[in-house]
């Protein structure tokens, strides 16, 4: 029951934060923490917990590549929706990410060789991407947003690890970092701001992939042979100081 309760608070308050940072702070600032693994990150420590180090080891590996496919999907946005309206953007980054997921898929289930694909894919998509020609006016999206996005956080968290031993560590980590709430504030950036506010939002996803990143090539790399608290507050740790970094060299003066 307390493992239940855990799953149904902790993703939401984490979504909440990142809601109230995007309000506060704009596009760029808030798609950073976006990008970090609020959803990801607590189905690695329930997936630990319910199936063992192990299996939470394998599916960092899947984590990894997956925020490859993530990144995909806000590349692809930015790239469709500067002549095409949300409808079409969404739908050909949605197609993007589903082919960029398949096709990890496929990788050899090896934490090295899932670094070094996804590191330097990252820093080729935020390339890839460029800065925002202009700042967009800050809008405030409706009341319901935050609670459906917490909603939604805690419901995916349920049902992957509910289904892991069914589609296996490497499907698991591939899925738990869909970009759902890229979608989601992508396209409502887009539709009430304008292209620059979705590309800033975007662009910071990407950034703060690079973060998340490093939390799962931790996990990855600890899981199996500390405690679960020193393994995730390590990552935890690593996630935020990249991410940090990245921001500082990418986004802070954009």
């Amino acid at each position: 029951m307390a493992i239940l309760v855990l799953k149904l608070a902790l993703t939401p308050l984490l979504i909440a934060v990142a809601s109230f940072v995007q309000r506060r702070w704009g596009a760029a600032l808030g798609g950073l923490i976006v990008g970090l693994p609020l959803t990801s990150g607590p189905v690695s420590v329930f997936l630990a917990v319910d199936q063992g180090s192990a299996f939470a080891a394998r599916s960092a590996i899947g984590m990894l590549l997956g925020t490859v496919a993530m990144s995909v999907f806000c590349a692809v946005y930015v790239l469709t929706a500067r002549h095409s309206a949300w409808p079409l953007s969404s739908a050909l980054a949605l197609a993007a990410c589903t082919l960029a997921t398949f096709a990890a898929s496929l990788v050899p289930q090896n934490l090295a060789l899932a670094a070094a694909i996804t590191f330097p894919a990252l820093l080729a998509l935020i390339a890839f991407i460029g800065r925002p020609a202009t700042r967009a006016a800050a809008v405030s999206p409706p009341w319901w947003e935050t609670p459906a996005q917490m909603a939604i956080a805690a419901a995916a968290v349920i049902l992957i690890t509910a289904a892991a031993q069914l589609i296996g560590p490497m499907w698991s980590g591939l899925l738990a970092p869909l970009p759902v709430f890229g979608c989601v504030m992508g396209v409502f950036s887009h539709r009430h701001a304008g292209y620059s506010a979705a590309h800033g939002l975007l662009r910071g996803i990407v950034v703060g992939a690079l973060g998340a990143s490093a939390f799962f090539l931790v996990v990855g790399s600890l899981v199996r042979s500390g405690p679960l608290a020193v393994t995730y507050a390590s990552a935890t740790i690593a996630a935020l100081v990249v991410a940090g970094l990245s921001h500082r060299l990418f986004d802070a003066a954009a």
